[in-house]
């Protein structure tokens, strides 16, 4: 048999079908969609504007909560000669296009209309279905990249339930819409229940009866559907004879056997099997691996969620950043850990920002120890530092990367925790604390005790109290770390009980912890026992009439010094002699979403910033 397959595919194909299959890497690129993201830009370079909207749609379609992507179709929407027809889904499956409209005219009680379409997705869907099967033959893949001296009786069932297993995860694949993480539950019984439905109300009774007959193949026990098959029986006659369509019964019988199969090689040839249909009867599952069954069930459920979670939360829009930790791994809820926020570089800048802090004092509410008398306070704020700028005290580029910085961490916050809500800066806050070295020895308490960020915590009566003096508009929490050179300084979470700790956190360059600043993350600092720590302390609202109104005025520091800077540099054009090359305007990029690798200019390079390469692999 498979070397009849073979023999066809290489007809068909015209060379050995192994030159034509592509790396599971390469299948991954394409279901996500991910060369529409290359074709967009190279469109819009093209001038083919059309074609461009159109890739660019496509992507989004699959990728919604990529961010970048979905600017540019902001973009594209106000631009003219974009027509509304552009926006077209050019991978759009017919059978989901059919089940959304059939849905639509069935909630609108149109339910001529939703018969066709509904009957329509059905025969789509299967037919998806037998495509998809189709694609699980093939050569071994060895999914846990582990090498494994098989028997050649072990090797082939090892093969063939491997085949088998991908069977039975198309019907998740036909039923996951194009951009959602999880299937939709029930996709081929939820059209026999609808379309029963539908036809019982335009008073077709013998074509529901046959769909209610079709469903009760997949839940024979249903007795809502019982009922009504009976009710089909007395308003038809009794000798009129209602089976379950041939198409129905030939795909419940074919799958039961492949279950049947894949279960008594997982009982006794080991492996896993997460089974994706609910109406599996119960008496299929091996007895000894029931109580498995519901395990694995409830797990890929919650991975599932999670998955979802993460999706609804947003993807990070920076290369190079990335997740180490989740809410989950952290014990608690809305918390998470992204290293890779500043480089190594941008850490030493910034510090060197620090030493300006010490010499300007600029603490909280004037006091040099504001939590512990063992620790020396200094803090900076991003106005602050403009000023120290313009007095010539630090470097420009030093004041701006901090606000930049502070911009960074907002849009990274802003995409994980709370996509499609704008967050504003509250409040940002350069600060280190050093260990005062003759206060340690003995030392109890911490450098920062437990508390909330919005709220006013009560252990005793585990409650947290939302009014003021408590900053009660914060909604977000950041600390952007700049070293890891010193001794203690940990970030900690801990229970309602400020004593039960969840959680912890050692700091190290370029790591930004963040939290919802709710009673659900009470936190503290560690007591730093040697050393200087530095970080920056960030704070985040959704309300903009609570936006650091500090953070405005630095932007508008910096954009009146870029000004200058600007009318400066025409005037050394003027001068020159190779004005024409050396003042050349440069061409804009076309892809929005292409960023470069660094936010500002390296000391030594030169001012005119240069336009960088495009490269399609930033939108990611």
């Amino acid at each position: 048999r498979a070397d009849c397959l073979q023999h066809c595919l290489g007809q068909r194909l015209g060379s050995p079908p192994s030159a034509h299959r592509a790396s599971r890497a390469s299948r991954r690129d394409f279901e996500r969609r991910e060369p529409y993201n290359y074709l967009q830009v190279a469109f819009f370079q093209l001038k083919k504007l059309d074609q461009a909207v159109s890739a660019a749609h496509t992507f989004f379609v699959a990728n919604p909560q990529h961010l970048q992507m979905r600017d540019d179709i902001k973009k594209y929407q106000r631009m003219s000669g974009v027509k509304s027809d552009n926006f077209r889904d050019l991978e759009a499956t017919p059978h989901w296009e059919a089940y959304e409209a059939g849905v639509q005219h069935y909630d609108a009680d149109e339910y001529l209309q939703a018969v066709v379409k509904l009957e329509e997705s059905l025969k789509e869907a299967l037919s998806a279905l037998e495509e998809c099967r189709a694609l699980c033959e093939g050569p071994w893949e060895d999914e846990e990249e582990e090498e494994m001296q098989l028997g050649l009786y072990e090797a082939i069932s090892a093969h063939y339930i491997q085949v088998l297993k991908c069977r039975q995860q198309c019907v998740l694949e036909i039923a996951t819409k194009p951009g959602r993480i999880s299937a939709t539950e029930d996709f081929i019984p939820s059209h026999l229940d609808l379309l029963h439905f539908a036809y019982d109300q335009v008073g077709n009774q013998a074509l529901a009866a046959e769909c209610a007959a079709s469903y009760l193949v997949f839940y024979p026990m249903d007795e809502p559907m019982l009922k009504k098959m009976k009710q089909y029986h007395t308003e038809l006659g009794e000798d009129t004879a209602v089976t379950a369509r041939e198409n129905i019964q030939h795909y419940v019988q074919r799958s039961l056997m492949e279950k049947k199969l894949i279960y008594y090689a997982v009982e006794h040839l080991g492996g896993t099997f997460n089974d994706p249909d609910l109406w599996t009867p119960n008496e299929l599952i091996p007895e000894n691996l029931k109580d498995k069954h519901r395990e694995d069930q409830e797990k890929q459920k919650q991975k599932t969620l999670d998955a979802e979670e993460r999706v609804k939360r947003g993807s990070v829009p920076f290369e190079g950043v990335a997740v180490t930790m989740d809410s989950q791994q952290m014990n608690g809820t809305h918390r998470v850990v992204f290293d890779g926020v500043l480089t190594e570089s941008e850490c030493k800048d910034l510090l060197r920002l620090t030493k300006a802090a010490g010499e300007a004092g600029d603490g909280i509410r004037a006091r040099r120890s504001p939590h512990t008398p063992h620790e020396r306070f200094e803090g900076l704020t991003i106005v602050k530092a403009m000023q120290l700028a313009q007095s010539g005290d630090v470097d420009w580029r030093d004041a701006k990367l901090l606000l930049q910085a502070s911009e960074k961490a907002r849009k990274i916050i802003e995409s994980y925790f709370s996509p499609g809500s704008k967050l504003h800066v509250s409040f940002t806050h350069l600060v280190c604390r050093s260990a005062v070295e003759d206060q340690q020895e003995g030392r109890m308490d911490l450098s920062h005790p437990v508390h909330a960020d919005n709220c006013l915590l009560d252990p005793e009566g585990q409650e947290c109290w939302r009014e003021p003096p408590a900053y009660i508009y914060r909604d977000y929490s950041g600390i952007l770390y700049l070293n890891d050179d010193f001794q203690g300084g940990s970030l900690f979470f801990t229970e309602m009980d400020t004593v039960t700790v969840t959680a912890e956190v050692h700091p190290k360059c370029g790591r930004l912890v963040a939290f919802s600043s709710g009673k659900e993350n009470p936190h503290g600092v560690r007591a730093v026992r040697r050393g200087r720590r530095c970080a920056l302390a960030l704070w985040y609202t959704h309300s903009q009439e609570h936006a650091e109104q500090e953070q405005l005025k630095a932007e508008e520091l910096i954009e009146q010094r870029n000004v200058k800077q600007d009318q400066a540099d025409r005037e050394e054009c003027q001068r020159s002699d190779d004005s024409s090359r050396s003042c050349s305007d440069s061409p804009p990029v076309a892809n929005s979403g292409a960023r470069s690798s660094s936010w500002r200019q390296k000391p030594d390079s030169e001012r005119t910033q240069h336009p960088k390469k495009l490269r399609t692999r930033d939108e990611f």
